[in-house]
């Protein structure tokens, strides 16, 4: 391999990881719900999509950028606390399937919702982020790739003080090591729920904002969901560290491939080479590679 060959491989191998990092915020998402209720929020792509498209209603209709951002966020928090008073803790019991059909159905009721509140037309977010590339090295690296990934490890981090060194943090770990110690002990479950999905309508509201200014605020943008499955799979469904490293591994996997693999299948292969990454995966640990074993006794 020549320098000049050797270069363009890690331009590629470099856009691939900063496009996990947005894979990866979406997910995180899931992960929060999974964690405290077991619940897979499929949900969670309109939310980003109901973010993205208030945030940017509101500046269009006159509202400063950190007053729309405010308020969006006092929406995405009223949002979440609506979907755990009205659809999860009355399904608390119920079977997997069961929660996860009704967030299913809720991921509709949440785009007409949408729909009927701020229009169906395509809105063009701007948050005011270069998308020049700048060369380090001989590598090209978009801008905003890069400030995405910063502003992704900035939510991470901010995500792991809070769950860490906070008492509802402390009781989430609590809920999501087991629920039924949790509640011997005092904690409330209801609120730390509630907490919980106030947390992932954030995490919406950040990956919304990102992705709507990278493809525009339509519809298809709930989507995204699809990209974050894959980056689950490989990560497990309740390991936020794990999303971290499986989203770079997704993004970094998919873009090789569609570089050096497409070409001998007629190109294409970057909208489904995660997901044979995460069928082997599944064949191999179907706990993901950082998710925890079940262990069941008989």
């Amino acid at each position: 391999m020549d320098w000049y060959a050797f270069l363009f491989f890690i331009e590629v191998t470099v856009s691939g990881l900063l496009s996990g990092v947005m894979y990866a915020m979406v997910a995180i998402g899931f992960v929060l719900i999974y964690k405290t209720s077991g619940v897979l929020n499929f949900a969670q792509g309109a939310m980003v999509l109901f973010a993205a498209l208030t945030f940017v209603s509101l500046v269009e209709r006159g509202l400063p950028f950190l007053g729309a951002l405010a308020a969006t966020l006092i929406v995405m928090t009223l949002l979440g606390f609506a979907i755990e008073r009205t659809v999860l803790r009355p399904l608390a019991n119920r079977s997997p399937m069961v929660l996860f059909m009704a967030t299913l159905g809720l991921s509709y009721v949440i785009e007409g919702l949408a729909q009927l509140v701020w229009g169906t037309q395509v809105h063009r977010l701007d948050l005011g982020i270069s998308n020049a590339p700048f060369e380090i090295a001989g590598i090209y690296v978009s801008t905003f790739d890069l400030v995405a990934a910063g502003i992704a490890a900035a939510m991470v981090t901010a995500l792991t003080l809070f769950f860490s060194f906070t008492r509802t943090g402390l009781g989430f770990r609590a809920i999501a090591d087991d629920q039924f110690a949790a509640l011997a002990v005092g904690l409330r479950l209801d609120r730390i729920w509630g907490t919980v999905w106030t947390a992932a309508g954030f995490v919406a509201l950040v990956a919304g904002l990102l992705w709507g200014a990278r493809l525009g605020v339509q519809f298809s943008l709930s989507l995204i969901v699809l990209k974050a499955l894959p980056v689950l799979v490989l990560g497990g469904f309740d390991s936020i560290l794990g999303t971290i490293v499986a989203g770079l591994l997704v993004g970094a996997s998919e873009k090789l491939a569609e570089v050096y693999l497409g070409q001998f299948v007629g190109g294409g292969i970057e909208g489904w080479f995660a997901y044979v990454v995460a069928l082997v995966v599944l064949l191999v640990r179907p706990s993901g590679l950082f998710g925890q074993k079940l262990l069941e006794r008989y």
